[in-house]
């Protein structure tokens, strides 16, 4: 569970995210962990408007703490936002599934052996925005 200066950043992000649609660009954030519990990444993706799609995205890890716990990731999160100028932001409320990537950690079609937890498991979670 976050604390002190990360619990007040990620407040700020889940806040942003709750005013809703603002205008383009639109920045997305997910949550990735070896688990439900437990996030490791964060990718954050940009999309200039609704006909274009997320044209570009950025990974922010922390393997050893959770990332929603990390004051200096999400410090870093704010400022990749504010420099893409993002107006509207939505945010995975928890973890959505594996950090690991289909066809670069593990073959095409098959699951993460090394997130086991997630293998035939439902990935949706709640959008905050």
């Amino acid at each position: 569970m976050p604390g002190g200066r990360a619990e007040t950043l990620l407040k700020r992000i889940v806040v942003r995210a709750a005013r809703g649609y603002r205008g383009d660009p639109l920045g997305t954030i997910a949550f990735y962990g070896p688990d439900d519990q437990h996030a490791s990444k964060l990718v954050v993706g940009i999309s200039p408007s609704a006909e274009a799609g997320i044209t570009q995205t950025r990974s922010f890890c922390n393997a050893d703490n959770d990332v929603r716990s990390d004051a200096q990731l999400l410090s870093q999160v704010l400022s990749y936002l504010t420099e893409q100028r993002v107006k509207s932001l939505v945010v995975t409320d928890g973890v959505c599934g594996c950090p690991h990537e289909e066809g670069v950690d593990y073959p095409q079609g098959s699951h993460c052996q090394y997130c086991e937890y997630w293998s035939g498991r439902a990935r949706d979670v709640p959008l905050i925005g």
